[in-house]
């Protein structure tokens, strides 16, 4: 199925889940998170969130710095 991460479409499996896309992207383990369709998700459901075609991701890093 086919979701935009980032403004950027990717195809994924079927049932997805949020921690699926993270590991395929190799995000770190802190420091990042993570808005389905415009709305946050946090990290303890992103093994149970399961994707749908068309979803939008939208990942944050964060940064230091001033």
């Amino acid at each position: 199925m086919k979701i935009s991460v980032n403004g950027k479409e990717r195809e994924c499996a079927e049932n997805a889940t949020i921690n699926t896309v993270a590991q395929e992207l190799q995000l770190p383990v802190k420091g990042v998170a993570v808005a389905v369709n415009n709305k946050m998700v946090p990290r303890a459901e992103w093994d149970s969130f399961t994707l749908h075609g068309h979803d939008r991701l939208t990942i944050i890093k964060a940064a230091c710095g001033g």
